[in-house]
């Protein structure tokens, strides 16, 4: 038998929401251990993005999904934490009031008086292109997130796609790679129309090149691209060379062993009240883009005001015998030593 973990919260899922969550427990003396599974912390932000720029987190007029993950690992610090990565919880069941035993595909056991649902939308998984020998050249030639944009130096790069992703990764490795191609089936894209704009000036300027068609082969050996085949709408077909493609089809939201834990669900989402953001189940809390209520913005900052909240109400669970003073960082020498800036 696997000895119990025992914690006051377990938090599942460490994207910036949960790992903003920690921050917020602490504060008010609840430790925490964080399951992901990812194998390093960050979420979205940290997988599929981290050099990508966001422009929306208050008072920080740009940062990196990566740097916001740096920033919030080091702001949490003082809390320590304790991170199981690689690790997905299958079962979870209530085992008293408050109470509930969490069980992850390794065999680790959690006992918890709370638990916190910051999986973001589950596990996503990028949709392939339905591109036959496609699978030969992923992971060396053919990738569905940008990890380091220096990777694309210098090469030929496809980008498959006509939203935001496509179009945002069109214009920052533009200045980077050696020739842009851009492939969308239609010339209607679902983008923000300033980077259409963008794009477009490029294209006119003969700067990159915009291909109106789909993608139906790819060569190559040993999982090097070399090119590839479009064939467009009216039925020409035209070769490119190529040696990076980034297809960005959109992702796949699996909710995963979440749809089975007996909470209430709303379009493969997890209903929360707006005062605490808890779900149906008395004592789980869910917080971030896996939730909904009305009014819902998937933003990081509404995730943080979530997890906020959520804190509050969570603490009664914890502390049923403790009154919870509201106190201010600014002002609390109490919160300052427990931030170590006293």
């Amino acid at each position: 038998m696997t000895e119990p973990i025992k914690t006051d919260v377990l938090i599942i899922g460490a994207g910036p929401c949960g790992l903003f969550a920690v921050f917020e427990l602490g504060l008010l003396d609840m430790r925490a251990h964080v399951v992901d599974i990812l194998d390093r912390p960050g979420g979205q932000c940290a997988e599929l993005y981290p050099e990508k720029p966001i422009y929306d987190i208050p008072g920080i007029p740009l940062v990196t999904g990566q740097e916001l993950t740096d920033a919030l690992m080091e702001q949490i610090k003082p809390f320590h934490p304790t991170f199981h990565l690689g690790e997905m919880i299958e079962s979870l069941e209530k085992t008293g009031d408050p109470g509930f035993r969490a069980t992850t595909d390794a065999g680790k056991v959690f006992e918890a008086k709370v638990v916190v649902i910051a999986a973001g939308g589950g596990s996503f998984q990028p949709k392939r292109p339905p591109v036959p020998g496609i699978e030969a050249y992923e992971g060396t030639s053919v990738h569905y997130a940008v990890r380091r944009m220096e990777d694309f130096r210098g090469r030929d790069v496809l980008i498959v796609g006509g939203g935001d992703s496509a179009l945002d990764w069109t214009l920052n490795l533009h200045p980077l790679a050696k020739r842009i191609t851009l492939v969308h089936r239609r010339d209607d894209f679902r983008a923000a129309p300033h980077s259409v704009e963008q794009m477009r000036a490029l294209v006119a300027d003969g700067r990159m090149d915009l291909k109106i068609g789909q993608i139906t082969e790819l060569q190559g050996e040993g999982g090097k691209l070399a090119g590839a085949t479009i064939k467009g709408g009216d039925g020409t077909v035209a070769q490119i060379a190529c040696d990076a493609m980034l297809p960005f089809f959109g992702l796949t939201m699996k909710l995963g062993p979440v749809a089975n834990w007996g909470i209430d669900l709303e379009n493969n989402l997890i209903l929360v009240d707006t005062a605490a953001f808890e779900t149906s189940v008395p004592g789980i809390f869910a917080i971030g883009d896996i939730n909904t209520y009305p009014g819902k913005l998937k933003l990081i900052l509404s995730g943080f005001h979530e997890g906020a909240l959520m804190a509050q109400k969570a603490h009664r669970y914890v502390f049923p015998d403790k009154r919870l003073v509201f106190q201010y960082t600014t002002s609390s020498t109490n919160l300052q030593k427990k931030l170590g800036v006293a």
